[in-house]
């Protein structure tokens, strides 16, 4: 690999000591484009802040301000929604947690009944599948579209299964085809939420990952009806890569929801949030968005690449620009990879990406891939690629 690293970058010899998923879970020779984490350095309050717990040997139960931890994290993520979207959450209706898997689950178990209907669009993060089943719901799955530009919302489909269900859950921006969601596309999730009498659950974890030309709308800012039904999710943890630090919030619309919540939930039952998290949850939101900048810059650059090679070098792979995360997800059916695209990567080419069956039993042909690295490692990852499609040459 040549050498073209700036200061965000971290080589691969560094990435390879870590002692993370992403980084262990194959062998030496694979490059990993899987996990959602980013190879790049801590943004650096969020490092100075994890630094004085450790100078300071403060590892004991966390106050902040003069109150428990919890308040001011919700405090933080509402002044933080506040500046990005101008939308003013109330912190009292705030639950941190420490998993939003978990809290997927919480929110499934709470505002449906088992063997009720929880509405889904598909292709869907595997978190979200298994939470529907995993809590003895019923997935109603509703394919997105692909119109030739990009993936869309199949509002007629979502309409048609909606009586079938009690709950809604979204991803916006969405994971895995990058959709940011317009607010017509919201305004009509909205709507048939309210026309028929679901709870809306929304997870916007990937809401600061979104590229120029489109903009982040909380669908709790769509209308009072809208958010009095709406619980949103979210966290620190994709834009600023700290997944393993273990802090998120749930947002509740209004305090029906959030009672409803509590009588599934009582306080403590999901645990608490740590120091670590809490503080570099605070950093990443306060004084964080100059690091974020760059990172965006660095991924618009990365997505771009994958364009021009798929364009000039791959064109049977059918590849939509995302608008928002760092996930490319590719058709590679016209190459009629078996057992599955994702295997025949990993054997072939020794590159890891996700399985696109992970995201629906439909999308075996499929990969989601992970293009949140150095242009030197991407351009690796191309190359192999590219020689085990048969592009022909190395990049």
């Amino acid at each position: 690999m040549s050498d073209s690293l700036d200061e965000l970058d971290l080589p691969i010899e560094a990435l390879r000591r870590r002692q993370n998923r992403k980084w262990t879970r194959y062998g030496p020779d694979v490059i990993p484009a899987w996990i959602a984490d980013m190879d790049y350095r801590a943004e650096p309050s969020v490092q100075a802040a994890l630094t004085r717990l450790l100078a300071e040997e403060d590892y004991g139960y966390p106050d902040r301000a003069g109150d428990i931890a919890e308040r001011a994290v919700a405090a933080a993520f509402a002044q933080h929604q506040r500046e990005l979207y101008g939308w003013d959450p109330d912190p009292e209706l705030v639950q941190p947690v420490s998993d939003l898997v978990q809290a997927m689950l919480a929110t499934v178990v709470s505002y449906a009944e088992p063997r009720e209907g929880v509405l889904l669009q598909v292709p869907a993060y595997p978190p979200f599948r298994a939470a529907v089943e995993n809590a003895r719901r019923t997935l109603v799955a509703n394919a997105m579209q692909d119109d030739g530009r990009r993936w869309t919302l199949d509002l007629a489909g979502l309409e048609a299964l909606a009586p079938q269900a009690r709950m809604l859950l979204v991803c916006n921006p969405h994971n895995p085809t990058g959709r940011v969601f317009a607010r017509d596309e919201l305004t009509e999730l909205g709507r048939i939420a309210v026309d028929h009498d679901l709870v809306l659950v929304s997870d916007e974890v990937h809401s600061e990952l979104v590229y120029p030309g489109h903009r982040h709308i909380p669908t709790a800012m769509i209308s009072p009806e809208v958010a009095a039904r709406t619980v949103t999710i979210t966290s620190a943890t994709k834009s600023f890569n700290i997944g393993g630090l273990r802090c998120g919030v749930i947002h509740f619309g209004s305090a029906a929801l959030f009672d409803r919540f509590r009588r599934c939930f009582p306080d403590r039952l999901l645990g608490q949030i740590n120091a670590f998290g809490v503080d570099a949850t605070i950093a990443a939101w306060g004084t964080g968005h100059s690091w974020l900048r760059r990172v965006m810059a660095k991924l618009g650059s990365n997505r771009a690449r994958i364009g021009d090679f798929c364009a000039n070098q791959l064109p049977a792979a059918r590849y939509h620009e995302p608008e928002a995360t760092y996930f490319a997800w590719l058709d590679l059916s016209a190459f009629n990879l078996l057992p599955s695209a994702h295997e025949f990567l990993l054997d072939a080419a020794r590159i890891a990406t996700s399985a696109g069956s992970e995201f629906g039993p439909e999308y075996a042909e499929f990969v989601r891939l992970n293009f949140a690295t150095s242009p030197t490692i991407l351009e690796e990852i191309l190359s192999r690629v590219g020689v085990a499609l048969g592009a022909g040459h190395r990049i």
